[in-house]
């Protein structure tokens, strides 16, 4: 789904600042939302990369993720995009649950 003359943007928030937002800031703005959404893929799949040790188990590579990785989501004025956009918890776990973190969205 990518809309003409729609703004993707995406923005980082982590999961280890309190509150949240201390650690935003905005990754960039993209043309498309499959390119914001691939960004957003880079992200989480970087971290699950270098932190995610495959000798652990989902459910510990999924805490490690939730307790320390980054956070992208997606901010659009396209009203077909959908809500939540892009969900980097919910990627990170079915990544997570894959076992094979050397692949990037």
């Amino acid at each position: 789904m990518a809309g003409l003359g729609y703004t993707y943007s995406v923005y980082m928030d982590d999961n280890y600042s309190f509150p949240p937002d201390d650690g935003r800031y905005k990754l960039g703005d993209f043309a498309t939302l499959e390119e914001a959404v691939a960004a957003c893929k880079r992200k989480v799949d970087g971290f699950l990369k270098v932190h995610a040790s495959p000798e652990k188990t989902a459910a510990q590579r999924y805490e490690e993720y939730t307790q320390a990785g980054p956070d992208p989501f997606i901010v659009t004025d396209d009203p077909d995009a959908g809500h939540p956009v892009f969900s980097a918890w919910n990627y990170a776990k079915e990544r997570c649950e894959e076992g094979n973190l050397e692949r990037s969205g």
